[in-house]
Parts: C-alpha cells; structure tokens; sequence
C-alpha cells in the first residue's frame, strides 16, 4: 500500500528527526538524491552528465536550498548549472556551496540575489538546458504560485510548449524535475489554483504527501522517486495516513484465491441485474467480466433479448434468480425498464435486510432515496462526475459536474457523507471514500479506457470480488473500500496490457473497447497473484 502524510505529519516527523543528527544531514541526504536523480537523468539523454546544461529555479525556503545544494554536486561533476531567484533571498548555505562549485546565480527580482536578468531570457534559456529543476515552494506552502515565480512558470510552460497536446511538443524540450512536489499545487487536497509546472519526475523526500495521489494535482508529478529519509517511525506515530493507493503486493492479500476445497458456491455467488432493451450490451460485458474475474457462478436476471446476448457469450452464466452472496446493478438499465428497476430495488432491499454487499452503477442510481437515509457501507456506487453531481444536488447541494472534476475528492467524501456507502469516483484517477474514514485513489488506468462499456465492466469486476469476500464485506469496516479501490486498480491494469502501452519503450498504446479489457484480465489478474 502506498500511503501519504499531510505536511503537517511530515514536517513534524522531520523536525524530530533533525534533532538527532548533524546540523543540516537531512538537507544534505536530500540534495544528493535529487542531484543522483538528475544525473540519471542525464545521462539517459546524453549519455554522460558533463558538458550538460540544468538550470534551477530557486524559491526563498528550504526547497530551494535542497536544489542549490544538489546544483553544486551537479557542477562538481562538470555540468552547466544555472539557479535562478525569484525571490528577495535564497537558502544562504546552499548559496554558498553552489557558487564555490562554480554555479551562476541569478534572479529575476530587482535587489534579489545573483545578477539580474529578464524574465524572457530565463526562459529562453530555461526552455533550451536539458534538465529544468522546480524547487520554487515547498511543503510549506499554501495557494498557487504567485509574483514573479507565476510570471516565469507562465512563460516557460508556453516557451517549452509544456502546454502543448503530446503529438506536438517539441522533442528537445527539457526534463523537468521537481524537488518534493511541483510548486503551486495543494499539498493535503491535490488542488491545482493556477499555473503549475508539470514535472516528468519528482524527486519526494520522506513520504509520500497525498497531493502525489489525489487528483488533479497527482497528474503533474510525473514519475515519483521517494526518498527514505528515515521517517519511518515518526510517521508510525503521526497518526493515519491520508490518502493510499493500492499495489499488487496488496492482491496477494485481498484477492479470493480459491482453495482445494471450494466449489463454485463457496468460492461466491454474484447476482447481476443488468441491460435492457435498448441497452443489452451492457449485460453482456457486466456478466462476462464478473466470469473473468473469476467468481464461482453468475447468476443473471434481464429480459429475454440481454437474456440471450449473454448466454451466446458466457454460456456457463446461469440465468433466473437464486441465492447470492453479492449484486451488480444498474449498467445499461435505462428509465422506462420498468421490469429491471423493479428487480433492481428488490435486490437493494434484500441487500438492506441481508446485509448483501452490492455495487452500484448507472440506471441504479434513480433508485437510491433522496433524503433522509444513507447506504450502509457494503453498498459501493460507481458514478462518474456528472452523476455525482446529481447524487448531491437530489440531497440539497446543487453541484455541477465541473466542480466535481475540479475538486473530485472533495466530492466525493462529500457524497460518501450524504449518501452513504463506499463512493467509487470515476475520472482519470478513480476515487475511492469509504465510511471508516479511508481514501483510496487509483490511477493505473490509460486515456484509452475512457470508451462505452468500460464502466459496465468495472462493476462486474467489483461484483466479483464482493461475491468472493462473502459476509466478511458486510463485517470488515476497511474492505469495502479497499475492494473497490482493487478492483479500480486491476480494471486500469487490463486496460494498460490490452492497449498495450509501456511506460519504458514510451509507448501510448492503441485504442482498446471493452471487451479488449475483459480479455486482458485473467492475465492481469494472474501477474498480480504471482508470487
């Protein structure tokens, strides 16, 4: 699991670990890992560092001092450096040590330190060096970027063209680096208020902070390196972590790995009401992914047309009612399938009563009472922003689907608090609120999952692995949620192997539909199992 700690958690796990070394090791170990990151860097691009141009941008605080010292062992192995100020002042050790090195300094505010240049011919240069560093602000920090480090990060990102569509950007445009976290962003919420430079990597000291997972500001980081400062204790007493994300050592925990001894009831039961006339694809894909999956029986209840697109597909589905041990509702039921939502709020009231857990998605949503009454935790709904947006205004808070994907976390504690349940936020980093307080947030998916379908085959993957847990997500406070954040997790890394993009080859893959990730699961599944 990889979890995150407010800057408030880190910042005193730092100051008590400070107390017990040299004056100034911890800033020290984290200027050798940024400039060890950067040299890295450099030579994957050029294949050595020396006769390489950096240039550092330098806030007034620490953050700035970590880069300055990672600046002078930059130049003490024979790179250009250049440290730009955008401030009245700059860390004064790490000062020092880069201009002993033979680092140039300068700034773009009058009476700052260095000599002063223009902000159009920082930029300029700034756009043409091959590793740009970020070290404007720190954790310490609060609010966008503004004054003279807005107007540089404005003018870079366009001289860059940073902001520019991936087909277009300039192929020699310059790594960027970021030291801790990119300036400007929310540290605790991952919000994003103005301009921000997006890095390719971040270099991040101690912990993870829970903007590196909480969109959107987890989409600026780039690749994340984190740095072992030795926080390990401090932090175990700092209190809970905020936001985590799952990771395939945590499958290896919570998938349902069959045993000798099951048979298909045992090994879960997964009743699925989906589709209708109009929308019968969507039965097809919820029960076929529950199949891959790997439950042991999937019962389906639909009208004859879905009934009959299902079994073409997945002849081992069984349909008419029965026992279950978990529900899939709600894909492609559109209003007017007066027969499915009828089946629908049988099942919710059965799932109420039973203490069944269920997922929740589409044409199940008009179903939920407005107010008073919330779901119980064992309920997951799956709704995209805009639906969200009318889970929370049907209950009294108007809200639109901008502002949900502006601020995606914040809404959706918000609808796990008003509506109940375990929210499952579908956007370009699935959000997971659950009612134990936990937040997941999962992003391992690609641009090529954002398809019709795909959602129908997150909830029969969610439904499955329900089916598999039994009772136990019933009684288990944390496992709702971390079973809806697995199964976020796996559906993404479908998605990735099917279109096939890789992150070492910088491949983006191809286009991929449904099916293609219903077909990418069981070895996706498999992977994560492997021991």
């Amino acid at each position: 699991m990889i979890v995150s700690y407010t800057a408030a958690q880190v910042d005193a796990a730092e100051t008590a670990v400070m107390a017990g070394l040299p004056d100034g090791e911890l800033m020290a170990r984290a200027a050798q890992a940024a400039a060890a990151a950067i040299l890295r860097e450099l030579r994957q691009r050029r294949g050595h560092a020396a006769g390489a141009s950096v240039v550092l941008l330098v806030g007034t605080g620490n953050n700035g001092g970590d880069a300055l010292f990672a600046g002078a062992r930059l130049a003490r192995r024979g790179v250009a450096v250049t440290a730009v100020a955008v401030g009245s002042r700059v860390h004064a050790a790490g000062r020092a040590a880069f201009e002993q090195a033979g680092g140039r300094l300068r700034t773009i505010a009058e009476g700052g330190p260095g000599a002063y240049t223009p902000i159009e011919q920082v930029a300029d240069q700034a756009s043409r060096c091959e590793v740009l560093v970020d070290a404007l602000l720190g954790i310490g920090a609060r609010g966008p970027l503004s004054g003279h480090s807005a107007a540089l990060v404005t003018t870079l990102i366009v001289e860059a063209g940073l902001d520019a569509p991936l087909r277009y950007r300039r192929q020699t445009r310059p790594t960027v680096v970021a030291i801790d976290l990119p300036s400007g962003i929310g540290v605790d919420d991952g919000s994003v208020g103005g301009q921000v430079l997006p890095a390719d990597i971040t270099v991040t000291f101690g912990a993870y902070k829970p903007a590196a997972l909480l969109p959107p500001a987890s989409g600026l980081f780039g690749r994340i390196e984190l740095i072992d400062l030795g926080l390990g204790p401090q932090l175990a007493e700092a209190g809970e972590p905020t936001a985590q994300r799952i990771q395939a050592s945590d499958a290896l925990e919570l998938w349902p790995v069959p045993r000798r001894s099951d048979h298909k009831y045992t090994r879960g039961v997964l009743g699925v009401v989906a589709g209708s006339e109009t929308y019968p694809g969507a039965a097809v894909l919820t029960t076929a992914a529950a199949v891959a999956t790997g439950v042991g029986m999937v019962r389906y209840l639909g009208p004859d047309r879905a009934v009959e697109r299902v079994l073409s597909r997945r002849p081992e589905v069984v349909p008419g009612g029965g026992r279950v041990g978990a529900w899939a509702l709600g894909p492609g039921v559109a209003a007017g399938a007066d027969d499915q939502i009828s089946r629908i709020a049988r099942a919710l009231k059965w799932a109420k009563a039973e203490r069944v857990a269920s997922v929740l998605d589409a044409g199940g949503f008009q179903l939920l009472p407005r107010a008073p009454g919330r779901l119980d935790p064992w309920i997951i709904l799956t709704p995209h922003a805009g639906e969200l947006a009318t889970l929370l205004t049907d209950r009294g808070v108007d809200t639109e689907r901008a502002q949900v994907e502006r601020q995606p976390v914040a809404y959706a504690k918000l609808a796990a608090e008003l509506v109940g349940g375990t929210i499952l936020l579908k956007g370009p980093a699935t959000v997971v609120a659950g009612q134990d307080g936990s937040l997941y947030v999962e992003d391992e998916g690609t641009p090529w999952l954002a398809t019709a379908g795909t959602g129908d085959v997150l909830t029969g993957l969610i439904g499955a692995l329900l089916a598999g847990h039994g009772d136990s997500v019933a009684i288990v406070p944390e496992l709702p949620a971390q079973l809806a954040a697995l199964g976020a997790m796996v559906h993404g890394r479908a998605a990735v192997k099917a279109c096939g993009a890789d992150q070492v080859t910088g491949s983006i893959g191809k286009p991929i539909a449904a099916l293609d990730v219903i077909e990418a699961l069981p070895a996706t599944i498999a992977e994560l199992l492997r021991r």
